[in-house]
C-alpha cells in the first residue's frame, strides 16, 4: 500500500532497500536508516518524541506565542480524543498557547473555551468518544457575530476543527463571512473524523475504522447464531446516505448482499437476491446474511426486507432483522484511527502555525488521498462535495462493488441447487 492505493513495485528493488535499511543501521547511520524508511515513517518519528515528552519545550526567546485552538464538530467518532491529545501537545511542545472549545460551534458562539496543558488531554490516546463535546449545530445569522467577538475577546489565531459535515460546512461559512467579520481572518482547518466515512477531500476519515471493526465484531456473533438454526440476518448499519460501512462490512462478513444509497433498492432487486439466497440454503448453506444502509432507500426499509424474505423464505429458512445503532460510534480507536488522527492532527498543526504568520491566512481541509496526505483550500469544498446527500461526489471505495457481488454468489455457475 502506498497513500490508500495497492501498488506493485520490482521484488528486487524492494529486497535491495531494505538491505541498505539493515546496511545504513550497521553502519549507525541512523539518518539514511530514517530516509531510506520513507517521509511519513520519519514525520511518525518525530510526532511520536513529541508526543512521549513528560512535558513541552521551552518556548525558543523572542518567539511569537500563537493562541490555537481546537475542537469537535458533527456525531461523535472514535479517534477525535487522539487527535485533539497530538494537537494539543504538538502545539504547547512547539511554544504555543493551545485552547479547547466545548461542544463544537455552540462552545464558540457561547464563549465555552479554556486553555489545556500537557496533562489536560493525559491518556486521551486510546479513548473513544469526545471529551471535548461535540455538536451538529452549523452557525448561522446572528452566531456568526457571536463567533467573531469570542474569537477576538480569546486571541484565538488559528483553528482546528476535528470532526464531520458539520464542521466542514461550518468553516466554509466563517471563510465565506470573512470580509463581514475581520476576526473570521485567521487560519482554519477541518481534520475528517467520521465513522460515515463520507468527507471529501479524504479517502479514510478517522473512526471509520473502528465503526467498521464493531459492525464485523457484532456481525460475526450473528452469523455464529444464524449458522445454528437455518437463519438469514438482515442488519442495518449506519453512514447515512454513504454506503461505505455497508459495502465494507458486507465484504469483511461475507454477506450474500448489499444495500447502499449510491445504488437504491427496487423490488426486482429484491426478487432476485430472494431467489439467490433460497437457491443458496437449498444448495446447503446454513446462513445468509444482508447488510443494508440506513438510508438505503426510504419505502424498503429493513422491516420490509426482513418481512418480505420470511415470507417468501417459508420452510427453507427464517428471518431476522439487527439495527446495531450507536453501538458503531462507540468503542475505543482502533490502532489505525488512532495512527491516521495522530498523523492528521501533526500536519494541521503545522498548517495553523505556519498560515498564522502570514498576511493571508489560508482556511483548508486535510486528508488521505492516492497520493497521501493532501491539504486543500476550503473553498473547493462545494466542488468535491455532494451537499444533497453529505458525501464526496466522487468516492473510490464504489469500484470495489463488483468484487462484492462476485463474492455473494451463493454458488458457482456450473453447479445446480441440491433436490
Amino acid at each position: 500500500l502506498r497513500g490508500n492505493r495497492i501498488t506493485t513495485a520490482p521484488l528486487m528493488e524492494c529486497v535491495e532497500r531494505t538491505r541498505a535499511v539493515a546496511k545504513a543501521i550497521a553502519d549507525h547511520d541512523y539518518e539514511r536508516a530514517m530516509d531510506l524508511r520513507g517521509g511519513g515513517f520519519k514525520q511518525s518519528f518525530r510526532t511520536l518524541r513529541t508526543l512521549l515528552r513528560s512535558l513541552p519545550h521551552k518556548p525558543e526567546p523572542g518567539q511569537k506565542r500563537l493562541r490555537l485552538a481546537v475542537m469537535n464538530c458533527g456525531a461523535p467518532a472514535s479517534g477525535m480524543n487522539t487527535a485533539v491529545r497530538a494537537a494539543v501537545r504538538i502545539g504547547l511542545d512547539r511554544g504555543h498557547t493551545m485552547l479547547s472549545v466545548t461542544n463544537g460551534f455552540l462552545g464558540l458562539i457561547d464563549g465555552h473555551i479554556q486553555e489545556m496543558d500537557w496533562m489536560s488531554v493525559n491518556g486521551w490516546a486510546s479513548m473513544g468518544g469526545s471529551e471535548l463535546g461535540t455538536s451538529r449545530d452549523i452557525p448561522k445569522g446572528r452566531e456568526l457575530y457571536s463567533i467573531a467577538q469570542n474569537i477576538e475577546k480569546f486571541g484565538i489565531e488559528g483553528l482546528l476543527i476535528i470532526g464531520g459535515w458539520s464542521g466542514y460546512k461550518g468553516a466554509y461559512e466563517l471563510y465565506r463571512q470573512r470580509e463581514a467579520y475581520a476576526a473570521f481572518n485567521i487560519p482554519i482547518i477541518c481534520l475528517p473524523a467520521s465513522i460515515n466515512n463520507n468527507l471529501p477531500g479524504s479517502e479514510l476519515c478517522v473512526g471509520a475504522d473502528t465503526a467498521l471493526n464493531n459492525i464485523v465484531w457484532a456481525v460475526d456473533k450473528l452469523k455464529q447464531s444464524a449458522i445454528a438454526q437455518q437463519r438469514c440476518f438482515v442488519v442495518e448499519v449506519m453512514g447515512r446516505h454513504c454506503g461505505y460501512l455497508a459495502l465494507m462490512s458486507g465484504l469483511a462478513t461475507g454477506a450474500e448482499r448489499v444495500y447502499m444509497h449510491e445504488e437504491g433498492i427496487t423490488l426486482r432487486d429484491l426478487t432476485f437476491d430472494l431467489e439467490h439466497i433460497v437457491a443458496g440454503f437449498k444448495a446447503g448453506k446454513r446462513l445468509g446474511l444482508v447488510i443494508r444502509n440506513e438510508n438505503a432507500n426510504p419505502v424498503y426499509t429493513s422491516d420490509f426486507i426482513a418481512a418480505l424474505f420470511e415470507e417468501e423464505g417459508g420452510s427453507v429458512f427464517d428471518v431476522r432483522q439487527t439495527i446495531l445503532g450507536h453501538v458503531q460510534q462507540g468503542g475505543d480507536p482502533s490502532p489505525f484511527d488512532r495512527i491516521q488522527a495522530t498523523r492528521l492532527a501533526a500536519r494541521c498543526m503545522e498548517f495553523l502555525i505556519e498560515n498564522a504568520q502570514t498576511e493571508a491566512p489560508s482556511s483548508a481541509f486535510i486528508g488521505m488521498g492516492a497520493g497521501g496526505l493532501q491539504i486543500q483550500s476550503i473553498e473547493e469544498f462545494p466542488r468535491l462535495a455532494d451537499e444533497q446527500n453529505q458525501r464526496p461526489k466522487k468516492q473510490w471505495w464504489l469500484d470495489l462493488r463488483p468484487i462484492a457481488k462476485i463474492l455473494s454468489e451463493p454458488m458457482a455457475p456450473t453447479e445446480t441447487p441440491k433436490a
